[in-house]
């Protein structure tokens, strides 16, 4: 079983910035897909970005898109997620997750395809 450690979360202003980092241990993190996602209270787990077992592939949903970037450092067992021009909506805590399936990353969106969690991260974007 995997085990992730979220780390990075925090309070900033609407435009700010904050990197994300996912740190794996017990296993080799390049073994497995990796994904970031979000929740805010009263609603289910959203995905927001996946990277492939190589990182040379990426996916996000299209809230993010041109704003947030995952990447992943196999050699460190560490997932980041550059989360940049932030906005209030993005208000919620992230959780990095990985996944043994093979399909292509651009189909890895639901949280049932993610079988080992972090704690999770809380980050707050005021206006």
């Amino acid at each position: 079983q995997v085990q992730l450690v979220e780390s990075g979360g925090g309070l900033v202003q609407a435009g700010g910035s904050l990197r994300l980092t996912c740190a794996a241990s017990g296993v080799t993190l390049g073994s497995y897909a990796m994904g970031w996602f979000r929740q805010t209270p009263g609603k289910e787990r959203e995905f927001v970005a996946g990277v492939t077992r190589s990182g040379y592939t990426t996916s996000y949903t299209d809230s993010v898109k041109d704003r947030f970037t995952i990447s992943r450092d196999n050699t460190k067992n560490t997932v980041f997620l550059q989360m940049n021009s932030l906005k209030p909506e993005d208000t919620a805590v992230y959780y990095c997750a990985a996944s043994v399936r093979t399909a292509p990353i651009s189909t890895l969106t639901s949280s049932k395809a993610f079988s080992s969690w972090g704690q999770g991260t809380q980050v707050t974007v005021s206006s």
